[in-house]
């Protein structure tokens, strides 16, 4: 739920999706976490289509947002993992 709710955030906020070639270290860490949000990712292709807002501060927290969701459901994973095996309960 909650990487539902900070990636549609992201996307409403038009922030910016990373892409898969990147040159820069930075877009190729971004893409990681983006790619985490699962899904979501695969959606941005639908919200994404008027473009990155980079003109204002909400384009910018959107990117942030969308990221946040890719880390949160590594997180989320990692947990359910531990959970699984024993070292968490």
């Amino acid at each position: 739920m909650a990487t539902a709710g900070l990636a549609l955030t992201g996307y409403a906020l038009r922030g910016v999706v990373f892409s898969m070639h990147s040159s820069d270290p930075f877009g190729a860490l971004g893409f990681i976490a983006d790619v985490g949000s699962g899904v979501f990712y695969f959606f941005a292709h639908f919200f994404e289509s008027a473009g990155a807002d980079i003109s204002r501060a909400s384009g910018d927290n959107g990117t942030r947002f969308i990221a946040a969701a890719g880390i949160v459901n590594f997180l989320g994973v990692i947990d359910a993992f531990g959970i699984a095996r024993g070292r968490r309960g």
